[in-house]
């Protein structure tokens, strides 16, 4: 086991190239004040250093807002506020003081998104927790396709795919006229459930006629897991704590 120390002082941080990035892209990104104490923390228990981005954001800021807060990418808040996002020790769970037995099982939870989307890094074994892609590769929780599905990246390269645009195409068919307006009012432990729902024959051949409204994003991952279990009893696992 490594050291807070060395796991924090690094002679190469990834965090001032990621700042970087953000000072070069094109995508809104709002960057969140952070929390020092909860960051050092969290890369202790995950034994993760300021070398890797996932080190560089939980250390540095309270997370990522995308998109006018579309996508959330978790870092470490300065305070569980309850129409805040919440910190990536939180939504995965985490022990209150570090425990070297304590793992993320099937994968760690790095992001939502307002649709009840989830982005996780998979564990040490993705297919006996019934995932796809390989150890480390970031997955997604498709809402509108009710299981999960590879991206082909790592974290760093998940956040450069992100910060260059790719969540554009990535969405397609999944935004309406007025998105935009309708995320930016939300808090960040929203979602927004549709009716007829998004994996429905509706909701695909015409979206913006939709019925949505705002819920806890508690409610809407609850909701996805009950939906996957009642189709085919296949448990998508472990979504997130909000």
């Amino acid at each position: 086991m490594r050291e807070a120390e060395e796991l924090i002082n690094v002679d190469d941080p990834a965090w001032p190239l990621l700042l970087q990035e953000l000072s070069g892209t094109g995508v809104p990104v709002e960057v969140l004040p952070g929390d020092p104490g909860t960051g050092r923390a969290t890369v202790l228990q995950l034994q993760v250093s300021a070398r890797s981005h996932l080190g560089g954001i939980v250390l540095n800021c309270g997370g990522l807002l995308v998109d006018d807060g579309w996508l959330r990418i978790f870092g470490s808040p300065r305070s569980a506020r309850l129409e805040g996002p919440p910190g990536l020790a939180e939504v995965n769970a985490m022990p209150p003081a570090f425990d070297p037995e304590w793992r993320p099982g099937a994968g760690l939870v790095v992001a939502h998104d307002v649709l009840g989307g989830v982005f996780a890094l998979n564990g040490s074994n993705p297919g006996e927790a019934g995932r796809p892609g390989d150890p480390g590769e970031v997955v997604y929780f498709a809402p509108d396709a009710l299981g999960w599905e590879a991206l082909g990246a790592g974290h760093s390269a998940w956040l450069s795919w992100i910060l260059a645009g790719g969540l554009r195409d990535f969405y397609e068919g999944l935004r309406w006229d007025g998105w935009r307006r309708e995320v930016s009012v939300l808090n960040g432990r929203q979602g927004l459930s549709f009716f007829p729902p998004l994996w429905s024959a509706e909701a695909r051949r015409d979206l913006s006629a939709t019925g949505r409204r705002a819920v806890p994003m508690a409610e809407l991952l609850g909701l996805n897991r009950d939906r996957c279990l009642g189709f085919d009893g296949a448990d998508p696992g472990f979504l997130g704590v909000v």
